[in-house]
């Protein structure tokens, strides 16, 4: 074995460059916060030489003449003192290790003045070797960093294409301008610009300047304030109707800094749950404010991982306040009928009174007479049964359904065009979210069932769920290795095929077996709505969309597949070459 020694100074910072410079947008990153950290309000961001070449200039507070040879060596830091500073960051960097990095895998020059100096200071490190001039220059710091990796071809030959680095050069500025809409930034690529953006300290315009109109246009206010625990939450999420392929566009901020959080996304798919198709996300920008001393931000060499003194706490706050943004969207407002969602029939049958606003239940209440419709010519119902009835208020929408196509989808003129909805899917919300809101489903016993039989593995996933299934209406016998039958279903659901309803249950739950309870109820849900196929009257089609109206989610069904789409007068207009009027 060979003798232990002592590193160079040089050999030690590139180990170390290992951990924080991973590529050049480690650079970038590195270097953008720290004139975040110095006051910046404004950034330039210049790239070239196949992202090898990195130039960034802000108008920061610059760095003391004294201090700049400090600040090129590891370690070195003006962001804290002591143990107990690591406790309490409010500042984006605070290692004291990304320069010293830095200059040990590329050749760095800085140029910095601070306004207590009419004069500034150049820096130029390589190899770590460090040399300071004054120089004449403006308020601020400029950080030039060349040959990225010259120095260490295992590195280099590392790199993806140009292509490739710079668009991770992009996210790093894009996650920053988007924490920070109070500084502006500009990106520029081998001389082309490619983002440029205003300290205007307005996120939705800044969202605008990064996403575009089209995106900005569909999301939601989200804003949350927990005084006792000191947090807040505020940003912008899509509305069900808008969304993306992947998670790239959900971009989470604490104090202002780049996270990737476990707990927060867990609770952005559980506010989300059942409103969006499968393999599709949401756009997200949320930052939290919170104090420093309870969360850690020294859990990660990239600093981008925290973690969270009551993590509990931050899940069930997060879930809350985008549940809250959806539910009190402009999308929902626009589509709420005025009344409460618990004043709301819940029918046995899909099939519609064919002449009544109201429907009948089979529960039979002594000396109770019957609501009384506004409709004049609906008043008689028989007194023997209860009649649960849509009352109108002067909130309810102006629209009027004008029709079917297909027997499939309902037609209704609004006041912003022609809006079509899927029957079905409409219907299967509404039911889903009485089902949701229901302590105790109404079932019915069954003096006949059917034996159904279906795989061993099929009647065994079954039996697992059967305590959970009972929850919710269902009862079952396994009579065999691969047979069952209902004792006991829903009663919405009496006249569904009862082999339909086992396969139905059999697949929903194994596709989600974390999801058992859920997927239950979207079967029930599903099976109990209105067919696609099936003809309604004007009447039918008018009470099923008030109450699709009234749910707290009108734009998915459970699935997350979308209800209605909109062709607005002004496109249909511009169809037959007519001006909007």
């Amino acid at each position: 074995m060979k003798r232990i020694h002592q590193l160079s100074v040089n050999l030690i910072n590139q180990i170390a460059a290992g951990e924080v410079i991973e590529r050049p947008s480690s650079v970038v990153k590195e270097l953008v916060e720290n004139s975040i950290d110095a006051g910046s309000t404004k950034i330039d961001i210049s790239v070239s030489n196949e992202c090898r070449n990195i130039r960034i200039a802000d108008n920061g507070s610059g760095i003391h003449p004294d201090d700049v040879t400090l600040t090129f060596t590891k370690h070195a830091t003006s962001k804290i003192e002591n143990e107990k500073d690591l406790w309490n960051i409010s500042t984006l960097g605070f290692r004291g290790e990304a320069l010293a990095s830095i200059c040990s895998i590329a050749k760095v020059t800085c140029i910095s003045k601070t306004s207590e100096f009419d004069y500034g200071v150049k820096v130029t490190a390589e190899n770590s070797e460090i040399k300071q001039s004054k120089i004449g220059c403006a308020l601020g710091t400029v950080m030039d960093i060349e040959n990225i990796f010259y120095n260490q071809p295992a590195r280099l030959k590392f790199l993806k294409s140009d292509k490739t680095e710079f668009s991770y050069i992009q996210e790093v500025i894009v996650q920053a301008a988007l924490s920070r809409p109070d500084i502006a930034f500009s990106l520029s690529h081998n001389g082309s610009n490619i983002l440029k953006t205003n300290a205007d300290n307005d996120l939705l315009l800044r969202i605008k300047e990064i996403s575009g109109e089209n995106t900005s246009e569909h999301l939601e206010f989200v804003e949350k304030t927990d005084e006792e625990n000191n947090i807040k939450l505020t940003g912008y999420v899509s509305n069900p109707q808008f969304t993306r392929s992947s998670k790239k566009d959900i971009r989470l901020f604490v104090n202002s800094r780049p996270v990737k959080c476990p707990v927060i996304l867990k609770a952005i798919d559980m506010a989300y749950k059942n409103l969006l198709p499968i393999g599709k996300f949401p756009y997200v920008v949320l930052n939290f404010e919170i104090s420093p001393s309870d969360i850690d931000v020294n859990a990660h060499p990239t600093k981008k991982e925290i973690r969270w003194q009551n993590p509990n706490l931050v899940f069930n706050f997060t879930v809350s306040a985008i549940d809250k943004a959806l539910t009190s969207s402009s999308y929902s407002q626009k589509s709420e009928a005025g009344f409460a969602l618990d004043t709301l029939p819940f029918y046995n049958s899909p099939k519609y009174s064919e002449n009544a606003t109201y429907f009948v239940t089979n529960q039979k209440k002594d000396n109770e007479k019957p609501y009384v419709n506004y409709a004049e010519k609906f008043r008689q119902i028989s007194s023997s049964f209860t009649a649960e009835i849509i009352e109108t208020t002067e909130n309810t929408p102006t629209d009027t359904v004008i029709g079917q196509l297909k027997d499939t989808y309902i037609l209704i003129e609004t006041s912003q065009g022609l809006e079509i909805v899927d029957q079905h899917i409409a219907d299967e919300r509404f039911l889903y979210e009485k089902l949701l809101s229901q302590k105790e489903v109404i079932s019915q016993l069954l003096l006949i069932s059917d034996v159904i039989e279906l795989e061993p593995e099929e009647v065994e996933i079954l039996e697992q769920n059967k305590e959970k299934l009972l929850k919710f209406g269902y009862e079952i016998k396994k009579i065999g290795d691969n047979k069952i039958v209902f004792k006991k279903i829903p009663q919405i659901l009496s006249k569904v095929s009862q082999a339909e309803i086992a396969r139905e249950l059999v697949n929903n739950i194994n596709c989600n077996l974390d999801d058992a309870e859920n997927q239950i109820l979207i079967t029930t849900a599903c099976k109990a709505a209105v067919k696609a196929g099936e003809k309604l009257s004007i009447w039918q089609a008018e009470e099923l969309i008030k109450r699709w109206r009234a749910t707290k989610n009108p734009q998915v069904c459970p699935h997350g597949r979308p209800i209605s789409h909109v062709l607005s007068i002004k496109d249909i207009a511009k169809f037959f070459y007519r001006q909007d009027k």
